[in-house]
């Protein structure tokens, strides 16, 4: 149950009919792995631990430099150097010391990955490489876990979620293909800070809905957001019987 603490942090989201108490329950005894502790991760991680989220693991391997402060917003001047997991964890802390947060300084691959995977309840990509979201569908859907997927890059965004526990939903993979897509980072093409922002609350948004069987999440949906005519399109998905991760075969 809630403490009374919790009734009152809480009070202004548990006032609304759809969400009251009971979502407030499902949220604290949610698991959250959000892998990316950048321009995305810094707005879900800190919306989630502000809205009750009860156990946040962050896994990132990057340090915070200064060119990261520009759309980076949970982080300072004073912490350059140090690593984002630790620092987005202790900055969600500050906020919410209700929720439990775990700041993992690693890259998570193979077993290690799938490990974190399988400990959670929804699972959030906001990384930043085409590598590591293949890695992380596959972990999803051979876990039953659902992913909630955001990217940002120039003045463009997008998010869906994929929820292998739906069999009418597709997988990352049926969407991009793993040959002939290649990274393209923001230090090489630009993003502008508030795109991220945007994208990643949407996300947190989408986590939300998933925890608590709140509304309808992006499953089977794209949504792609152009900031600078400030238009949302939304894209129809379908599941690939073929697909080699989440297929019939």
């Amino acid at each position: 149950m809630l403490s009374d603490e919790e009734l009152l942090r809480y009070s202004r989201q548990i006032l609304l009919p759809r969400f009251d108490i009971e979502g407030q329950v499902h949220l604290k005894s949610a698991r959250v792995l959000v892998v990316g502790a950048g321009g995305l991760g810094c707005p879900v991680a800190l919306y989630l631990g502000a809205a009750g989220a009860g156990h946040l693991t962050l896994a990132d391997d990057d340090n915070i430099e200064l060119a990261n402060l520009q759309r980076q917003v949970a982080f300072g001047q004073d912490q350059i150097g140090q690593p984002k997991s630790a620092a987005l964890a202790e900055r969600v802390r500050g906020i919410n010391p209700l929720v439990s947060v775990e700041g993992l300084g690693q890259r998570l691959t193979s077993d290690k990955l799938q490990h974190q995977v399988e400990a959670a309840s929804v699972v959030v990509d906001c990384t930043d490489n085409f590598q590591t979201r293949f890695a992380l569908n596959r972990a999803c859907v051979k876990a039953g876990v659902p992913l909630v997927s955001g990217a940002a890059i120039r003045g463009e965004g997008q998010v869906s979620v994929y929820d292998s526990r739906n069999p009418q939903s597709p997988c990352y993979h049926c969407l991009y293909d793993e040959q002939g897509n290649e990274d393209l980072s923001c230090s090489e093409a630009g993003v502008v800070g508030p795109l991220v922002g945007m994208i990643g609350a949407t996300q947190a948004m989408e986590t939300l809905k998933v925890i608590t069987g709140i509304g309808t999440p992006l499953v089977g949906r794209l949504l792609i957001l152009d900031a600078w005519e400030m238009q949302w399109r939304e894209i129809k998905l379908a599941r690939d019987p073929g697909c080699p991760v989440c297929g019939e075969g």
